[in-house]
């Protein structure tokens, strides 16, 4: 059997597995990816962006090339939350924004964007079998020209929610299935459907059908439309206890059977646009590591709400991709691979916290949860309660437990505009190599001359702002997150030598 060595496989080239290929190749390593696919699905997945990973990826320069392909780069900024809406179109910054971009869309410019980078991208590779001891990972894989063995330093499950590489890492995924199914299409309407100003629907021999969300004894009813393209997204919920097959797409027939069913009457329905099936589960592995086996993505959390997945897997690929190429390195301090397992774990837990709620909020059918909602969608009206369901939604919320208890420490680093020596730039511009950064804003050359000693991991930045920061020094690590904050007048050397041997290992023996 043919045998291959490499530092680390990627077992999901979908947006999570894609994302971290991407990152490890930025910082050196050069990992292969393998698909069980041999194509890139067209079966109808996620239809956007939206969250944190909206930043990050402007972080990286790859946002506008994603904008250039977005019908709808710029929703307006109104999300569904366990049937209320939560409406930020009044807010000057929203806390969360979103993207229109199919998933197949996305998968393929960031599996471009890692295949350029010198990912070793494998599509039609299916691993069936895997055992790992201290020093590596042996893969069976099942290729199209037979099967073979890779030797890896590590391997990382980005398989999704049935994940071969969880379970041959043993590790439990608890949680629940809930019996809904939720079934998604975009299709134009027949002129004899006549889409009134209010955006509700009149249907010829049933009447009026109310735009937004339709409660009946059979299931729910979503329905927008809009008068200029005669397009309408409807969305149904029903509880079944049929298993579907992810692989097997929606047909009009499945869709128009569901409305029929829900709603009690027949809605015309013209030409599909989008069309898509999905079921909701609430499950998070109880951990992200076994040894050299690590999950990111679906595979290590499933949760209950519309939304948040793509957002959550792929800030787990972020997230891991800098400390994994910390440990091949050889510079890695002790325990930073478990630390992706706290942060990340943290998060989704977080994230799985607020979809729990909506499942509460959109599966209650008698007066008094109908009260709730309309209680909670009254709140809402409100500007600080919007801004917090909208952090909750899109992550901003997050703040990872970190030694240093600044009040930045552990959150994400806001873009800046800088004016520096060599002209204006900002800080996103600088994260764009996914390095370590010192950003010092008061010309603290003791600052500068502590870093010296990592300055073959970190880039070290003096400039000025026109923002006002909390912070006139910032320790800022490759996905983003602050990890070392100070202001001008404390005696800040001692605690930056700390963060940077706790998160960047010992100083080069060159300095």
């Amino acid at each position: 059997m043919r045998v291959t060595d490499t530092d680390v496989v990627i077992v999901g080239a979908g947006p999570t597995g894609s994302l971290l290929a991407s990152e490890l190749c930025l910082t050196g390593v050069r990992p292969m990816v393998l698909e069980r696919r041999a194509t890139i699905s067209d079966v109808p997945k996620a239809g956007g962006l939206g969250g944190q990973i909206l930043h990050l990826l402007r972080y990286r320069g790859l946002l506008e090339r994603l904008t250039a392909l977005s019908p709808d780069p710029g929703p307006a900024p109104i999300f569904p939350f366990g049937g209320v809406h939560v409406d930020l179109s009044n807010l000057a910054d929203p806390p969360l924004q979103a993207m229109v971009l199919a998933q197949q869309e996305l998968e393929r410019v960031l599996g471009d964007h890692a295949s350029a980078l010198g990912a070793d991208v494998r599509r039609g590779h299916e691993v069936v079998a895997a055992s790992q001891d201290d020093d590596a990972v042996s893969l069976e894989v099942r290729g199209p020209d037979g099967p073979y063995r890779v030797n890896s330093r590590y391997v990382v499950g980005c398989d999704g929610g049935r994940s071969r590489v969880r379970d041959l890492a043993g590790i439990p995924f608890p949680g629940n299935t809930y019996p809904e199914v939720n079934r998604l299409g975009q299709v134009t309407l027949p002129d004899s459907v006549t889409i009134l100003d209010s955006g509700d629907l009149d249907v010829p021999g049933f009447g009026r059908v109310g735009a937004g969300f339709t409660r009946t004894g059979r299931g729910l009813l979503g329905l927008a439309a809009s008068t200029e393209s005669r397009v309408v997204s409807l969305y149904t919920i029903e509880d079944e206890l049929a298993e579907y097959d992810d692989d097997l797409p929606l047909t009009p027939t499945e869709l128009q059977d569901s409305i029929r069913r829900v709603l009690g009457a027949e809605i015309p329905l013209g030409e599909p646009i989008r069309l898509s099936r999905f079921t909701f589960q609430a499950r998070q592995a109880q951990r992200y590591r076994a040894g050299r086996m690590l999950l990111a993505g679906d595979a290590a959390h499933l949760f209950p709400a519309t939304g948040v997945a793509l957002n959550a897997g792929m800030l787990d690929g972020v997230n891991l991709a800098w400390k994994l190429a910390a440990d091949i390195a050889g510079w890695a301090p002790p325990d930073l691979l478990d630390i992706y397992h706290d942060e990340r774990h943290f998060a989704a837990t977080r994230t799985m916290l607020h979809t729990q709620a909506q499942v509460a909020l959109r599966r209650g059918h008698d007066p008094a949860a109908q009260a709730l909602r309309d209680l909670l969608q009254e709140l809402l009206l409100d500007e600080q309660p919007a801004r917090r369901i909208g952090a909750f939604i899109s992550g901003a919320d997050i703040r990872y437990p970190m030694p240093d208890h600044h009040p930045l420490t552990g959150t994400f680093a806001p873009d800046l505009t800088l004016h520096t020596d060599h002209g204006t730039t900002s800080l996103a511009k600088l994260m764009h190599p996914a390095r370590p950064i010192l950003l010092d804003l008061t010309d603290r050359p003791d600052l500068r001359e502590i870093a010296q000693g990592w300055h073959d991991r970190i880039d070290i930045h003096t400039a000025t702002t026109d923002h006002h920061p909390q912070a006139d020094a910032l320790l800022i690590r490759p996905d983003a997150h602050i990890a070392w904050a100070a202001t001008a007048d404390e005696p800040a050397a001692p605690t930056l030598r700390e963060a940077l041997s706790y998160w960047f290992g010992s100083p080069s023996a060159t300095t």
